[in-house]
């Protein structure tokens, strides 16, 4: 599912419309009625870690103050608008999704926040799945036929038009109401409030680090693309406990995972794809073969992750 440099860009492409009135809905989403957005003003945008939140009001009532600007919007200003932009996936590149394809949505895992039954707020929570993604002032087209030999575009699980002509759409995600974003800024690490001391403690668990860097509860928004990277970049082993690695090895580690996560949304902005080292590949970048595992929390998700016996070697 898109990590959090994917869901910091979505934002960017939906805070243009902060301010105006929805003026026609669409979209095949079963679980939220669709219909009760026509006539909202879109009052606010925000991410936070793997979660887009859209707050919606009356469109008669105050719009509200704007948000003081971000370094990271200045930076969209010059950079969002790149050929690259609303494009689908963690790289970039489209993904196909036939008509009736259902929302890819991965189990929840102990790192998972459960979503608690709440009374209707005026705040939509959109959760990705695997090839979610938001495009502006364009439809998702499909670039290659899916596994039954069709080429059919995928389908919006939510489209908002706009007064002033512009529209939104929302493609393979869950949606539901809440009073107020779920969100906790220590503990996402594109944010300048992650509480690096927070996240330190985390990683000196006993438990093997490949677990603990995907506890959204410390490393919200990180996901497996950067779990994969940043380990082969620190040079640790997926299933080392964390309770044996040196508090250099740990805080590298952190270091790797801000930059790369940083740098990863700095590419997109762009319009840059991803380049891997070894997520997904047969070889490291020095020419030694990879090996491949599913590792996950005993009841939780297990995740596919790579890593280079030689350049991560097991700590015993």
């Amino acid at each position: 599912m898109p990590e959090g440099p994917s869901v910091r860009k979505f934002q960017l492409l939906t805070s243009p419309f902060v301010g105006q009135v929805v003026a026609k809905v669409g979209g095949s989403s079963r679980k939220l009625s669709v219909n009760d957005l026509n006539a909202l003003r879109l009052q606010d945008s925000q991410v936070h870690g793997k979660n887009l939140y859209l707050a919606f009001v009356a469109a008669e009532g105050p719009i509200g103050p704007a948000a003081e600007e971000t370094a990271l919007q200045r930076e969209a200003a010059c950079g969002a608008h790149c050929p690259a932009q609303g494009q689908q996936g963690q790289d970039g590149s489209p993904h196909p999704c036939s008509h009736g394809e259902e929302l890819q949505e991965a189990q929840h895992s102990r790192s998972e926040a459960p979503e608690a039954a709440e009374g209707r707020g005026n705040w939509l929570r959109i959760h990705f799945g695997m090839f979610g993604s938001v495009r502006a002032n364009e439809f998702s087209r499909a670039n290659r036929a899916n596994k039954r030999g069709d080429w059919k575009d995928p389908v919006p699980r939510l489209v908002l038009h706009f007064e002033s002509g512009g529209f939104l759409v929302f493609y393979n995600c869950r949606m539901l109401w809440c009073s107020s974003p779920r969100a906790d800024p220590a503990s996402d690490i594109l944010s300048a409030e992650f509480h690096r001391g927070r996240a330190l403690r985390a990683l000196c668990a006993p438990d093997p680090i490949c677990y603990t860097l995907l506890d959204q509860r410390y490393f919200s928004g990180l996901g497996n693309i950067i779990k994969n990277e940043i380990l082969y970049l620190a040079r640790i082993h997926p299933l080392t406990p964390g309770s044996l690695l040196a508090l250099s090895d740990l805080e590298r580690l952190l270091d790797c995972a801000v930059q790369f996560s940083s740098d990863w949304l700095h590419n997109k902005l762009h319009g840059q794809g991803l380049h891997p080292q070894v997520y997904q590949k047969e070889q490291c970048p020095l020419g030694h073969p990879l090996m491949k595992g599913t590792f996950g929390p005993s009841g939780g998700f297990k995740r596919l992750t790579w890593w280079c016996p030689q350049c991560q070697p097991a700590v015993l």
